[in-house]
């Protein structure tokens, strides 16, 4: 077995020669006690897979090892148990268990398993370990507010929301006012006092302005060349954080731009940004940041793309090549609350429905980075393969795929072809066990084929059969096309783009259609007194008049 993440391996020598290394070995334990948990095999020598076959391992040794660990770490839940190889050979398989407390060292020390290696913890990123561990929560500290002091208006809003929002049960929403901002943590359980959390929401500005480290948002925009031209701010004091989400839209025109993608019969709108997607970003900052530590949330705007940073580093075991799935809220109380008001995914991080959402406009996933200090994520404005987007289209209409489906399928259709193994790695996953059940049920409906390929292995695409369906347009079928029909695409082309010369419109319509057959049609829509016309010869244009009756 490799060593990795949530494994590691040792010579038996390491715990029953006569100068044992206590310290090396309690620094592995708390490390994996820190990280996720993991197992430690004793009794394997490096470059070999099993025991040698005389190698026993007596219960007086299991004891002794169990005994140690506990009398030198704190925080730390461990067990161990022989394991048999099938040549007779025994090994120790020391089990560490994921803490939920920070494990240290009994003399102080702090550990991380960090790949195969264990690495001390220090400094802030002691603090990030603190808060993740529970040891340091921001949002349940006890400010020196009242819930009498709050603000008025902002409880009434926030009551009423929670009792009429889908994502509440009813029990829940049956309980008083106190005891509904007890559950969502708004107040402590035992007075009447706001938690941080209750001050952030329902407090006033002043209050908000008291408590520590309250975020500020700022917003660049760039030009082509990475200058600045505009800039916006919010402070966490002056507004409540679903305040600042709304006023982030409302205010920011580049979220409004839109591109229109036509293509003969296929027609759709899409926003340059897509209001969920800013929405979740801009919640992930908010929920997920560190607030042991100052720093604002930076929204920036380039041409081509957005990019919101944050604050600090992701909570420790969540890296940007699992973000996809692993969900570590850092502030379970304030993500549950944004959940109920509908503005931020809590089953995961969000990123899945964010994938969701930019293949089925035909964009790039989300990109994260993880630097020393910050967390940035970029979303792509552009639209990389309007191909992509008319299948998604049509598959949204005629099949019932879930999420995990989508975002595969849109994957696959941004590339020509892509292997098992590019496609775990694209949905962060760690083996083809995994992958079975985003793919096989697009295999089974026939939205996507697979080949074997020599020097790649194992190959998917999209069905090409399902290509061709997903695009409305298509030369016989359009020269066919019925004269009412043709009459009525043409009405709604003016509709959209409110007035266009004939060779505009038999462009975005089909051009296989002859020039001819327009001008008839147009001709006919014109003496029944639906569309007219303005200029002459080569710069006459037609605008829509009034739409035919319903008969």
């Amino acid at each position: 077995m490799i060593e990795n993440s949530l494994y590691d391996k040792k010579s038996l020598l390491t715990i029953t020669s006569k100068k044992i290394d206590w310290k090396e070995i309690v620094k592995d334990v708390v490390g994996f006690s820190n990280a996720e948990g993991g197992v430690i095999e004793f009794g394997i020598e490096d470059d070999v897979e099993e025991p040698v076959s005389s190698q026993q391992i007596p219960d007086s040794l299991r004891t002794m090892l169990v005994n140690n660990i506990n009398g030198k770490t704190n925080g730390v839940q461990i067990s161990a148990e022989r394991k048999t190889y099938e040549n007779g050979g025994e090994t120790i398989l020391l089990h560490i268990r994921r803490s939920n407390v920070m494990a240290t060292t009994s003399d102080g020390r702090v550990y991380m398993r960090n790949g195969d290696n264990c690495e001390p913890i220090t400094g802030e990123d002691l603090h990030r370990l603190a808060e993740d561990k529970g040891c340091y929560n921001w949002e349940l500290q006890v400010s020196n507010y009242n819930i009498s002091d709050c603000d008025t208006s902002r409880l009434k809003y926030i009551l009423d929301a929670l009792r009429s929002s889908d994502r509440v049960s009813e029990f829940v929403k049956e309980k008083t006012d106190t005891e509904l901002l007890r559950y969502f943590a708004l107040l402590t359980e035992d007075n009447d006092m706001m938690t941080y959390l209750g001050v952030t929401f329902i407090g006033t500005q002043s209050q908000r302005q008291r408590i520590s480290n309250a975020p500020t948002l700022q917003c660049f925009k760039y030009d082509e060349y990475g200058e600045k031209i505009n800039k916006w701010t919010w402070d966490d004091y002056l507004s409540a954080p679903d305040e600042i989400i709304e006023q982030v839209w409302q205010t920011i025109p580049d979220w409004k731009e839109s591109q229109e993608i036509s293509d003969g019969l296929f027609r759709k709108n899409v926003m340059a940004y897509d209001k969920n997607v800013v929405r979740e970003l801009i919640c992930n900052a908010e929920v997920h940041r560190s607030y042991a530590i100052t720093g604002d949330i930076f929204i920036n705007i380039h041409p081509d793309y957005i990019e919101i940073v944050n604050p600090g580093r992701l909570p420790y075991g969540v890296t940007p090549e699992n973000i996809l799935h692993k969900s570590k809220k850092r502030n379970p109380n304030y993500a549950n609350l944004m959940r109920a008001l509908k503005y931020v995914e809590i089953e995961g991080s969000g990123y899945d429905k964010m994938y969701e959402i930019l293949l089925q406009q035909g964009k790039n996933v989300p990109k994260v980075i993880e630097g020393d200090d910050f967390v940035s994520v970029k979303v792509c404005r552009r639209i990389q393969n309007s191909k992509v987007l008319e299948l998604m289209d049509f598959v949204e209409k005629h099949y019932q795929l879930r999420q995990k489906q989508k975002i595969c399928l849109g994957l696959i259709a941004m590339h020509e072809s892509i292997t098992a193994r590019e496609l775990e790695k694209l949905l962060e996953l760690n083996n083809a066990d995994s992958l079975r059940p985003w793919l096989q049920p697009l295999v089974k409906q026939g939205l996507v084929i697979s080949r074997n390929v020599r020097s790649r292995g194992l190959e998917y695409r999209v069905n090409s059969i399902l290509l061709q369906n997903s695009e409305f347009r298509g030369t016989t079928s359009l020269k066919r096309i019925e004269d009412y029909r043709l009459k009525e695409l043409i009405i709604e082309d003016l509709k959209l783009y409110k007035e266009a010369k004939l060779a505009d419109i038999r462009e975005r319509i089909g051009p296989e259609i002859s020039e001819k057959r327009f001008k008839t049609q147009i001709l006919s829509l014109e003496e029944e007194g639906i569309i007219g016309r303005r200029g002459s010869n080569r710069w006459t244009s037609y605008y829509l008049i009034s739409p035919p009756k319903s008969k």
